[in-house]
């Protein structure tokens, strides 16, 4: 099928366009990007996209979707869903699935399953170790084999430092991304809320930020003495942005991302005592979002991630510290990222290369640009759209964001995956 995609204002930060224009599509890639279409060219639909913006689409580093093992919680066909209504069209989901995705068998079930429902590109990340117990390495070149774009330990780091450098030079030895959350466990003491004074008024058990930065100089250094590929997922303090900005310096093959979530909200929300602001890692001091913010801005952190965790209404309706982790985040990505916009953090091109081009790179995928040859995945974003956002309207299966009620200007008006409309607004 033969698309054109006529007078939208069609930015790509990999190739510095800016420029309203056309973008002709053919057997679901990018033909041609201008005002003349291609010698032979016959659209059989002609999308108008005037007062439009036309961009990739994004790349969701961190993004669980319930699927396999948790099904009352989200599938892989709601969740995608849900990405594409966001304007996501590639997503990345850890391996803290049940069971584990540690064998090439459950890494291609999930796989299958996005194939089928055919809406974004799902890529799997591999287990480090089995079953994510911290103990015996996985199969790591095999999960490669199998389709994982990554490996990770998800939100359960190693604790044993020998361990974790036998399984980083392992992975330096095949050239395979690591991606690590850096916890260390004795520090955390099962609590569930930043250590400050907001915990403390709450009586939270609190977390304090060495329990993050501890374990981060530590994987730091193993990064360096092993030479692997590190990704260092979800920051939230201050020093640990200091510490990655001087790992770059040095030269260590480091990137990182931040939750958006992060970017936003502070402790201050969590006086509500609202289940709803409870993550991991928790929601930090003002300062801690601050040096966050102008981690983004001066491009210290390299993706914003949704950190999606769809959860049913009994995992959330509990007091506080007993409830589970995590905010259904996907629908709102894109819209909170544009908010940062609006609030001179950031610039429209650095915030769409926060969430395409930049995890494009990381990952080594030929994604997150609209270059001519490229499978046809892009947004079409009405910026004059203002909208609310529902938790009963989100097309997620978990309805527990924080962010209910929040307005926003700009909506996802059409999304397209490999040249097919998958999502359009009437549909919301």
């Amino acid at each position: 099928m033969n698309i054109v995609i006529q007078q939208g204002r069609v930015i790509d930060p990999s190739q510095h366009l800016d420029a309203v224009t056309n973008i002709y599509i053919t057997r679901g890639h990018i033909l041609a990007i201008g005002d003349q279409p291609p010698e032979g060219f016959v659209a059989n639909e002609v999308i108008q996209a005037e007062n439009k913006w036309v961009f990739p689409g994004l790349i969701d580093m961190q993004a669980r979707l319930g699927e396999p093992g948790q099904h009352h919680t989200g599938t892989i066909a709601s969740e995608t869903k849900a990405a594409v209504a966001g304007g996501i069209t590639g997503l990345c989901c850890p391996p803290d699935t049940d069971p584990v995705t540690d064998s090439q068998a459950v890494a291609e079930l999930i796989q299958r399953r996005a194939r089928q429902a055919a809406t974004a590109f799902v890529m799997p990340i591999g287990a480090l170790t089995q079953s994510l117990n911290g103990e015996r390495l996985s199969e790591m070149y095999a999960l490669k084999q199998g389709g994982c774009i990554a490996l990770s330990q998800a939100n359960r780091p190693i604790q044993n430092p020998l361990i974790l450098k036998n399984a980083l030079d392992y992975a330096a030895s095949h050239n395979l991304l690591v991606m690590l959350r850096a916890e260390n466990q004795q520090l955390k003491n099962n609590g569930v809320a930043h250590s400050g004074a907001v915990s403390s008024r709450l009586g939270l058990p609190g977390i304090p930020p060495s329990a993050e930065t501890i374990a981060l100089a530590r994987d730091l250094i193993l990064v360096e003495e092993s030479g692997v590929r590190a990704h260092f997922s979800q920051l939230s303090c201050a020093r640990s942005v200091e510490m990655i900005h001087t790992a770059k310096q040095r030269g260590l093959p480091v990137t990182c991302d931040v939750a958006i979530h992060q970017l936003h909200l502070s402790e201050m929300d969590v006086m509500t005592f609202s289940s709803l602001t409870h993550v991991t890692p928790p929601l930090r001091s003002h300062a801690d979002r601050e040096a966050l913010r102008m981690g983004v801005k001066t491009g210290i952190i390299d993706a914003i991630v949704s950190d999606h965790t769809p959860l049913g209404r009994d995992d959330k309706q509990l007091p506080f510290g007993e409830s589970t982790p995590g905010i259904s985040g996907l629908e709102t990505l894109l819209a909170l990222t544009l908010r940062l916009v609006d609030e001179g953090v950031l610039t429209l091109s650095q915030a769409i290369q926060l969430l395409s081009e930049h995890p494009a790179n990381i990952l080594g995928l030929n994604v997150g640009r609209l270059a001519k040859g490229n499978s046809a995945d892009l947004v079409i974003f009405n910026p004059n759209e203002v909208w609310q956002v529902r938790s009963e309207h989100l097309h997620s299966a978990g309805k527990n964001t924080p962010f209910n009620g929040w307005e926003f200007n700009g909506q996802v008006e059409m999304t397209l995956f490999q040249g097919r409309p998958v999502y359009r607004a009437e549909d919301r």
